[in-house]
């Protein structure tokens, strides 16, 4: 078992309250975005950024010929999740959609104004939710996401040394996923290859172990994000018929993979494998955690293969960001599940940026804690796990 994956000792976090983090420890107020907001005194790897391809024209100039005649003849514009709809108060945050137009977060100008300068952000982690996860054609698909991975290198990670990024890839296809992997995962600003947490299998089978066996040969982590076209209902029990019902029970789809990668025995097959669970919150991992335990008691031997309990497992190889936060406001309550999670180290700082789930910045994560745990989610549980 590598450093990083080390069974976490439990925090030793007593009954203080938190507060809102413009209390702690800070530098003087300065003016950011128009608001006195100061930025944090310690340091900030922000693990959720969102950069976004806002038109395959971008992309065009980094496909082959034939590709660039098919999708001008086939009118193809982009791969269609929609996980973000433009008019949904949570998918943009004022501000953030370009002057020119496109997607809201494209530019790296307004990443770094609205994401990374409030914070002082040291590191920040961009995760594209390019879906190449829905394009049908195989070969389109892959090739796609050798573009956006190119478009990433020329666009955002060359001309900015403090980001790192995942590799988008054709999921859908575990092989050609691996070989994306294999061409981009030496890259030093590669730190996580990023999938859709909706899938068509369940990310446990063993159709996926080419995608995870890859990502632990070039030590990435494999981040797993809100969202995703699979084909298949958003729900167990079908369609729902709004965006309420669908982005409220996203956290149902983490909970089914995180059940499937262990009782599978994902982490049996791939000991070093790390997976990071992006924009799902983390309030429903210790009841997750506490079932999962119960239920492998009494029926281990139909997973004879899961040495373990399943919460070591998920304490050793799993990581939460905190966005969406997904818990009372009342810091007590935030406290409360981070203590019944038994770790310090399970929860990373993010602000899901240009996503809009707080009404100011200084709620991206809402509350101080006793230290360590304080520090280490604002920056050192990514920078263990990331190993950055």
């Amino acid at each position: 078992m590598t450093a990083s994956a080390q069974a976490p000792q439990p925090h030793s976090a007593a009954s203080e309250n938190g507060h809102n983090p413009a209390n702690r420890g800070r530098t003087a107020a300065q003016p950011v975005n128009g608001r006195n907001e100061p930025a944090p005194a310690l340091p900030v790897i922000d693990c959720d950024i969102h950069n976004e391809v806002s038109s395959v024209e971008q992309l065009v100039p980094y496909l082959a010929d034939y590709w660039q005649d098919y999708i001008r003849g086939s009118a193809f514009n982009s791969p269609h999740a929609n996980d973000y709809p433009r008019g949904a108060p949570t998918s943009a945050r004022p501000g953030s959609i370009p002057a020119e137009g496109g997607q809201a977060g494209s530019t790296l100008q307004l990443v770094r104004e609205q994401a990374m300068a409030p914070w002082n952000t040291e590191i920040g982690i961009l995760n594209c939710s390019y879906r190449v996860q829905s394009v049908r054609q195989e070969d389109l698909a892959a090739d796609l996401a050798t573009a956006a991975n190119r478009w990433q290198i020329d666009e955002w990670l060359t001309p900015e040394p403090r980001l790192r990024a995942s590799l988008v890839v054709p999921s859908q296809a575990p092989a050609r996923a691996a070989e994306e992997v294999h061409r981009f995962g030496d890259h030093p600003q590669f730190v996580q290859v990023i999938i859709p947490v909706r899938s068509h299998i369940p990310y446990g089978n063993r159709y996926y172990d080419p995608l995870f066996a890859a990502a632990v040969e070039h030590n990435l982590v494999v981040g797993i994000n809100f969202g995703g076209a699979p084909g298949n209902p958003p729900t167990p029990v079908g369609w729902p018929s709004t965006y309420l019902e669908e982005h409220a029970g996203m956290a149902q789809v983490f909970q089914s993979q995180v059940i499937s990668i262990v009782a599978e025995g994902v982490f049996d097959r791939f000991p070093d494998l790390r997976i990071s669970l992006i924009e799902g919150g983390f309030a429903w991992m210790p009841s997750l955690m506490w079932r999962l335990d119960k239920e492998w008691k009494g029926l281990r031997s139909n997973t004879p293969w899961v040495k373990r309990a399943p919460s070591d497992y998920i304490r050793d190889h799993m990581r939460l960001t905190v966005q969406p936060v997904g818990a009372p406001p009342d810091p007590r309550y935030i406290l409360q599940t981070i203590e019944q999670l038994e770790s310090d180290t399970m929860l990373m700082f993010a602000t899901d940026y240009p996503h809009w789930h707080y009404d100011d910045d200084s709620e991206a994560w809402p509350v101080e804690l006793p230290e360590p745990l304080n520090s280490n989610i604002w920056s050192e549980n990514a920078r263990s796990f990331y190993r950055l």
